[in-house]
This record gives structure tokens, C-alpha cells and sequence, in this order.
């Protein structure tokens, strides 16, 4: 069984909201092997994938860092920046080398904050990739560690 795609912004945004979040977007290279963000840093800005490859992963206490889930194109990289205390609840890194869309957080925010339909669909977007994010991370860690794997009938 296929798990659904990730929720891109072009399908659940307006239009308009996101011709006003792209205004805010810089374009960026990320050459491969560089750690976007780490768990628990200070989540200060999001991406959305063009070209390339990142993964998230998940500090496992005395094992290597899990990965949870593999983001390409129009995928959002991010969403810990929209929920108070903004600290990142997984690392990323780019796994190819990655052109993306950089959104600065903070400006992000307040664009939300000043319009309430713009903060409305962002959080629904965000929300939707945040519910899928934890649904792939739940079943990734399950077949990793779950002492048959997640699908295993003794």
C-alpha cells in the first residue's frame, strides 16, 4: 500500500495566497550532504523543494538517526517554524543537490498574522503535512523498530 502524497502548497492554497508567499521566496542551491536543520535548533525558515532530494530523520536514543521520510519536488521542508517554542522537531539534509524556495519564518508569520485567510490556509496546509509527516514517522519507526515489523503476524 502507496501512502498518500504529501499535501503541496499548490493544492491546498489559494491563488492568491500563494503568489503573496512566493513575493516572500529567495530562491537557494543546496549542495548535497548539507544538514538543513538539526533537531531541537531554532526553526527560523522552511523550504519548498524544486529539484532534488532531502530526507527527514529522527534522533533514536543509542542508535543512529532514523530516517522517517524521503521530500521532492513542491514538497514542504519544515513546519516547526509555524508552532511556538519554532524549534525543529526532526534534522533534514539534503541527500542530491537541492534548488528550493527559502521562506524566511519569521516574515511568514507575520503575512499570517495580518491577514487571518492567508494564516488560516497556511496553517491547514501545514497541518495537513504535519498529520502526514507523523503518520510516516509512526510507520517508519514501527518497521524499524518493532521486533517483527509493523506488517508481521506471529
Amino acid at each position: 500500500m502507496n501512502a498518500p502524497p504529501t499535501p503541496s502548497m499548490l493544492r491546498t492554497l489559494s491563488a492568491e495566497h500563494r503568489q503573496r508567499l512566493m513575493r516572500v521566496a529567495r530562491e537557494v542551491s543546496v549542495p548535497q550532504g548539507t544538514r538543513l536543520f538539526e533537531e531541537g535548533g531554532r526553526a527560523d525558515r522552511f523550504w519548498i523543494i524544486r529539484t532534488g532530494t532531502v530526507e527527514l530523520d529522527m534522533r533514536v536514543p543509542g542508535r543512529r538517526a532514523a530516517v522517517i521520510e524521503s521530500l521532492g519536488h513542491n514538497e514542504l521542508v519544515g513546519w516547526s517554524w509555524l508552532f511556538a517554542p519554532h524549534s525543529w522537531h526532526m534534522g533534514a539534509a539534503a541527500t542530491t543537490p537541492i534548488r528550493a524556495y527559502e521562506f524566511d519564518a519569521t516574515a511568514v508569520r507575520s503575512m499570517c498574522q495580518d491577514d487571518p485567510a492567508l494564516g488560516n490556509d497556511v496553517s491547514q496546509w501545514v497541518g495537513q503535512v504535519l498529520a502526514h509527516r507523523l503518520r510516516s514517522a509512526r510507520t517508519r519507526l514501527l518497521d524499524l523498530y518493532a521486533p517483527y515489523g509493523a506488517g508481521s503476524v506471529i
